[in-house]
């Protein structure tokens, strides 16, 4: 049978995604990968999540295991409100929805927002699992101005003027791809700007614990709580394989969520939620976070020691204060998805650039490179491969240039 016709339309926007593909090609023995943002095995607290798996059974016994409500573990829920207010947002369990990880409730406001040819706006270069999530639904992306502090509010402001979005998509914090970060003047003047438009905000903060210098910053959740979606994850602080994900949404948006997750997946892991529960109950978070930190800043150190040693000038790269990215660009001339297949075959892989532009021809000559998964010796060895190859690759293009400069003579008015 041919079932090709059977296909929906929407199928044409979906595409595997680059860092999904990546993934297999880093299970290949002796592949270094500074490509798919994994934490660290070293971070994950084991025995901690040992002793939890035994007390939750304990203390929640049968109902750990059984359905639960859409919106989400009570418990959960109930303690997301003082993690939350920590980090100054306000919000009552009510308030909360738990997803399977960020990337569901990414999935779930697309559903709910997204119609065909709906304009939202985004950073270039952007969070790839968002388009993955959000191209189903057929949008049309208006590339938001950035500098190395993230979103231009100016840029916004006169963007809003002109178009009317259904929504804004932003990483303000250790941005991926690029690990910016958005300073707090200029998210104080990204709230005064959506407020002032009615704009909705979408705003993914998955890497705000992972911070390795420099002051926390408040999100812009607290400046605007009224026009701003909140999305993070218990991926980077406890496991990614728990898919959990939570989300404080306006109360018509949360509640048209929770209808359209019964749908899909009727509620998250019950398990998981009770586990990550009694993880914040109990203080394990507290204690465990500065071990992840100090195990991604000495990582984060090591690669870009090794940048700075081995790199080509050509290249420049950022220097973020936490998270899981360096973002590297080379120059204009330089195509980085043909040099991940050279990559390839001396064990290394990345992420090309391109994957995180929602323009073609965008990004083709930057690169994302991950330092979570490697100890210091590997990126350090990795580095220099990668360093070797651009530089053979450079080399080779200068070399090209100058043959196409001289190969075919300038005709003149007298030819």
């Amino acid at each position: 049978m041919q079932f090709e016709n059977l296909l929906a339309k929407r199928t044409e926007n979906m595409g595997a995604s680059a860092i999904r593909e990546t993934l297999k090609v880093i299970s290949q023995p002796g592949m270094i990968s500074l490509g798919g943002g994994m934490p660290a095995p070293e971070s994950f607290p084991m025995e901690i999540i040992n002793q939890l798996c035994s007390r939750v059974l304990e203390i929640y016994s049968s109902d750990s295991l059984q359905y639960g409500p859409s919106e989400g573990f009570a418990p959960l829920r109930e303690t997301l409100t003082e993690y939350l207010a920590e980090k100054g947002v306000s919000a009552t369990s009510d308030d909360i929805i738990i997803t399977s990880g960020s990337q569901g409730a990414l999935d779930t406001i697309g559903k709910i927002l997204i119609y065909h040819g709906d304009k939202i706006a985004v950073e270039a270069p952007t969070y790839l699992g968002a388009i993955s999530a959000f191209n189903p639904y057929e949008p049309k992306y208006i590339s938001l101005v950035t500098d190395d502090n993230g979103l231009v509010p100016e840029a916004l402001d006169e963007m809003l003027s002109e178009t009317k979005v259904k929504f804004i998509y932003l990483i303000p914090t250790f941005q991926n791809p690029t690990g910016r970060t958005i300073p707090l003047e200029r998210r104080r003047r990204i709230a005064d700007i959506i407020i002032r438009h009615n704009a909705l905000l979408v705003e993914d903060d998955p890497y705000n614990a992972l911070r390795f210098r420099g002051t926390d910053i408040p999100p812009i959740k607290t400046m605007a709580p009224d026009n701003v979606v909140y999305i993070s994850t218990f991926s980077k602080i406890l496991s990614p394989g728990m898919r959990l994900g939570f989300c404080v949404a306006p109360k018509l948006i949360k509640d048209w969520m929770v209808l359209a997750k019964q749908g899909v997946d009727l509620h998250t892991n019950t398990f998981s939620q009770a586990v990550a529960s009694e993880y914040l109950a109990g203080g394990y978070l507290k204690k465990h976070l500065p071990l992840i930190v100090d195990v991604y800043r000495r990582k984060h150190s090591a690669m870009l020691t090794a940048l700075d040693k081995y790199f080509p000038d050509e290249l420049k790269w950022s220097r973020p204060d936490g998270g899981m990215f360096i973002w590297a660009v080379g120059p204009s001339y330089l195509d980085t998805e043909a040099l991940y297949w050279k990559a390839i075959k001396k064990n290394v892989a990345y992420i090309p650039g391109k994957y995180f532009y929602t323009e073609e021809k965008k990004g083709n000559n930057a690169m994302r490179l991950n330092f979570t998964m490697a100890d210091d010796a590997t990126l350090d060895r990795a580095v220099k491969i990668l360093a070797d190859v651009l530089r053979e690759e450079m080399n080779h293009e200068s070399v090209n240039s100058e043959w196409r400069d001289t190969a075919v003579p300038h005709r003149t008015g007298t030819d």
